[in-house]
């Protein structure tokens, strides 16, 4: 049942990675064109019209996109100074502590955000250029978040196990 459990989280944090992975490429393009834009104005061309506002939604899911399947990996900057002074048994309660720390931080920051979501979702606001409704990107970022909350979760279970396992 923890291997299958194991394989849907690694691959939800996966897809969610690739989707930001996507949305930043598309970031990217549109910065690209947008700026080619702006310097080719002479013959015609304009920058894209609310590029800023795309930009900020593209990277704002994009970095929440990232978290959960770099929490899964455990490829978080961490302090490893003293990982070779200390036994196996004391680095997997480091690492049960530093999963706990995530999901609460995690957490806290996906009450926060669908608290912000809900307050953005309700006054309708929209952003200047294109008008986009805000709780749109809210929307998106909540996603992500939710994930990397699973993930979280699944980290400290797993963490938890780790350090009840016989094997060091």
């Amino acid at each position: 049942m923890y291997w299958r459990v194991e394989k849907a989280v690694g691959s939800l944090a996966r897809l969610t990675a690739v989707l930001g992975g996507v949305a930043l490429f598309a970031v990217i393009v549109l910065t690209c064109v947008s700026v080619i834009g702006r310097a080719l104005d002479f013959v015609g061309l304009q920058a894209i019209p609310g590029d800023i506002e795309l930009v900020e939604f593209g990277i704002g899911f994009a970095v929440f996109a990232a978290l959960p399947y770099a929490q899964f990996a455990r490829t978080h900057a961490r302090v490893d100074m003293l990982h070779r002074v200390f036994g196996p048994k004391m680095n997997r309660v480091l690492d049960l502590i530093g999963d706990l720390f995530m999901a609460v931080f995690t957490g806290l920051v996906a009450w926060r955000l669908y608290l912000g979501m809900l307050d953005k979702g309700s006054y309708g606001e929209t952003s200047f250029i294109l008008q986009i409704p805000v709780v749109w990107g809210y929307r998106a970022a909540m996603f992500a978040c939710g994930v990397g909350v699973i993930v979280a979760l699944f980290c400290v279970i797993r963490s938890g196990r780790a350090l009840l396992s016989k094997e060091i």
